[in-house]
């Protein structure tokens, strides 16, 4: 038999996600209404795109559309997040949610906006310049589109890394010193996330390597920090 407590906390992130679910619909159907401004924007770096059957394109339109809102319900959706983790969490630590739940909407609109204007376009040059008179790049919209979308949200969601890291010092599970010490094994997994989370290029995965382990050594900071804060904090209970 399943605990009251448990049943509670199932109702609540049904809900949560309910609510999520609904303002990615709606942000989804607004971002469908300005689609085509949004294609010849995101086109630029490479002129013009082609698709190569009859579903393509409106493939290629549903996926930048469904990416669009999830980015425009992000405020929304990191809200019910940051509201269902606060449920397990301490009165004292619930008020670390009115930090870290804006802070972590930054974040991952500075990741996405370091994926667009800075790895995207290196990729793109790097790729692009194999290209000669008998190999001429022909890109379709649907490749395009899984192109630009994954180097968004993958760049958006990595960094998240220091406020993760900030995070965990500040309710006392990571400490600075354990960060430090587990710094290679750090290092080789950030080389396997790269690796996942960017297309199949190298420089893509250099690209966003570089700032990730940046990002763990600006976490290990925070982590400090917040451990500062919670140390006095624990002396005072």
């Amino acid at each position: 038999m399943f605990s009251r407590s448990f049943l509670s906390h199932l109702n609540e992130l049904r809900d949560r996600a309910i609510k999520s679910l609904v303002a990615f619909s709606i942000c989804t159907l607004i971002v469908w209404n300005f689609l085509d401004p949004v294609i010849r924007y995101l086109v630029r770096p490479v002129g013009r795109i082609v698709f190569t059957s009859p579903e393509e394109a409106f493939g290629a339109r549903m996926t930048l559309a469904m990416t669009g809102g999830f980015l425009l319900a992000l405020p929304i959706i990191f809200y019910h997040l940051w509201k269902f983790i606060a449920l397990g969490l301490t009165d004292k630590e619930k008020s670390y949610v009115k930090v870290f739940g804006p802070l972590s909407l930054f974040f991952f609109l500075a990741g996405s906006a370091f994926g667009y204007f800075v790895m995207l376009p290196m990729s793109l040059n790097f790729l692009l310049s194999f290209s000669s008179a008998w190999m001429v790049p022909m890109i379709t919209v649907d490749k395009y589109i899984s192109f630009v979308g994954t180097i968004i949200i993958g760049s958006g969601a990595t960094f998240e890394l220091p406020l993760i890291l900030a995070f965990l010092a500040r309710i006392g599970i990571a400490t600075p010193e354990f960060l430090r010490q587990k710094r290679r094994y750090a290092y080789v997994f950030i080389l396997i996330v790269a690796a996942i989370l960017t297309p199949p290029d190298i420089v893509s995965q250099v690209i966003l390597s570089i700032p990730l382990v940046l990002l763990y050594e600006a976490g290990i900071i925070f982590a400090q920090w917040a451990e500062a804060k919670r140390i006095p904090e624990t002396k005072v209970a």
